[in-house]
Order: structure tokens, then sequence, then C-alpha cells
């Protein structure tokens, strides 16, 4: 059981990163007020745009470590610009927060595809090479937590980790993170208290951007190595995630390295003789039956934003 763990731990962190950093966007946004189902959608621009980017300095600039992070910050930048059209629609249209979503999933998928087959001929974009996965020194002998922690770790797992305490600091503990979640649950209180609602909300889904989009570009440069029109439903189960974490950086940080570890079970149970004698289609759909399972759980319990969903009325008290 023990080797099991060791065998499969790393890979399932390796997993939960883009998932993580893709909820904790969809958090800063759901608190500010608006609901971003889109988030699967920004993913797929990520991933694109960071893929594109790095493709093309790979070639013009070999061997170079710097191109992996300037297609990570082309990435966000992407994010942010695709974003704009959620915040546009749901912000200063009053448009319905879950159809503006599911519109940016429908586009992004569509027009990256639609790129990624005029710049490249075959709707692909492979890298040629991502982070290379490496042992913490000193840490990585630590005996069982050393195994399971800091071996085979990326440098973005623990740029990622960072921003989760860097974010749930700035939630509770900062101006910024008050004026966020009171837009979130009392817009029209925070608005009298003269808090600038439509401009934090911008905010909120500009961050839920940047975030998503980096965890497509992070699911490119750990595992995937090339952009080939999909991320593979980590946006959804990100959404899942934020729905079971209750709308808490920490929260969902657990919840995501649960659904990390349920779907790395399904994509190594073949190469693991102790999970190779059940039935692969079992361990294939066990994440979304856990994803299920853990909605009609907590959903009646579940803490979201009071506010979130609802387009903001400063008429209205």
């Amino acid at each position: 059981m023990w080797t099991l763990i060791q065998q499969i731990f790393p890979y399932a962190i390796v997993f939960t990163i883009p998932l993580l950093i893709t909820a904790l966007g969809g958090l800063f946004s759901e608190r500010s007020g608006v609901v971003n189902i889109g988030l699967e959608g920004l993913m797929v621009v990520g991933s694109f745009i960071g893929a594109l980017v790095i493709f093309k300095l790979q070639a013009a600039w070999p061997g170079n470590p710097f191109i992996l992070w300037i297609g990570l910050l082309a990435a966000m930048a992407a994010g942010v610009l695709f974003s704009l059209l959620h915040a546009f629609a749901s912000i200063n249209l009053s448009a319905n927060q879950v159809i503006s979503g599911t519109a940016i999933n429908m586009i992004a998928g569509a027009l990256t595809i639609f790129l990624a087959r005029n710049i490249t001929g075959s709707g692909n974009v492979r890298i040629t090479s991502g982070f290379l996965p490496f042992d913490v020194p000193v840490l990585s002998s630590i005996p069982i937590i050393g195994d399971l922690l800091f071996t085979k770790t990326y440098p973005t797992t623990w740029l990622i980790l960072l921003v989760v305490l860097l974010s749930s600091f700035m939630l509770n503990k900062t101006a910024f993170g008050l004026r966020l979640r009171a837009c979130g649950e009392y817009p029209q209180a925070a608005e009298a208290a003269g808090v600038n609602v439509r401009r934090m909300r911008y905010i909120g889904v500009m961050i839920s951007g940047a975030f998503s989009a980096l965890g497509g570009a992070v699911f490119i440069v750990t595992f995937a190595g090339e952009f080939n029109g999909t991320v593979a439903g980590l946006g959804f189960l990100a959404l899942a995630a934020l729905i079971f974490g209750q709308w808490r950086p920490f929260g969902v940080l657990a919840a995501t390295l649960f659904f990390g570890i349920a779907s790395t079970l399904a994509n190594v149970s073949q190469v693991i003789p102790s999970l190779a004698v059940i039935p692969p289609f079992i361990l294939k759909v066990f994440p979304y039956v856990i994803t299920l399972i853990a909605l009609v759980l907590f959903s009646k319990s579940s803490q979201a934003p009071k506010a979130a969903g609802e387009a903001f009325d400063s008429g209205k008290r």
C-alpha cells in the first residue's frame, strides 16, 4: 500500500496544480459576485497561447530556460483579455452570468482550434520541452514526507502554492480582500461605504482569467506537452472543487488534491499491477462520480457568496 502511495502521489500533485490555480481563479471571481463557469474556456485559451508562444520562442532560441516563464506570462495576459468579455457582459450589460460563461467555453474551444489549424496545419501545438521534475534538496530526504511532497516536483508547483498562501492572506487580512468579499455578499452596502462595486467585480473576473489561463499553460508545460484543443475537463472539475472547498483558499486546496488523487488513480491504473485488476472503465468514471457525490453532499451546506450570480443594481436595497 505504501509503495502504491509513493508511486501515485507525486503525479497526483502534478495533476492537482493546474486544477488548484484554476479553482482559485474562480474563487476570486465568485467572491466578487460574478459566477464564472467559463473556467474551462479560459484554461483552453491559456494552454493555446502558452503553447504557441513557447513553440515559437523555442524555435528561435532553443535551450533558453526563460522561454517557459515567458509563455506562462503570455498565457496570463491572454486570460485577462479574454475574461473581459465575460466581465463586460455580466457587469455592464447585466447578462445572465451562466449563459455568458457558457459562451466563453464555446468561443474559446472553437477559436483556439481554428487558430491552431491555420498556424500549424494540424490543430496541435507541440512544445519542444517543458519543465523538468526535480527533488527538493534536503527536504526530499525527510522520511515519509520527503518521498510524498518533495520528490519529482516542478517549479510551478511551489509558485502556485505560494499564490494560494498570498491569496488567503489577501482575501482575509487586507482591505482589498474585505472590499472584494463585500461586493459578493452585500454589494449595495459596499457601495454605500464608498466601494466601486463594478470595478472590484472587474478585478475579480480579471484575476480569474489570469489564474485560469495560467492553469491551462501549466497543464501544457508539466505533463501534456502539446495543445490539442482541450484541457481534459479540468475547468469543470475546478468548479466542483470550488464548491467542495466552500469558497475558501485552503478548502479549495484540499478539494483539488482530493480530485487530483482520484483522477491520477484513473490515469495510471493500467500500469500499476495492484490497480490493473480493476476494470478500466470503473476507474475512468471514478473522478466524475466522486465529483457528483461531493456536490450532492455539500450543495445544501455550501456557503456561496450571497450575491454571486446577481447583476448589481445600485438602486436596489
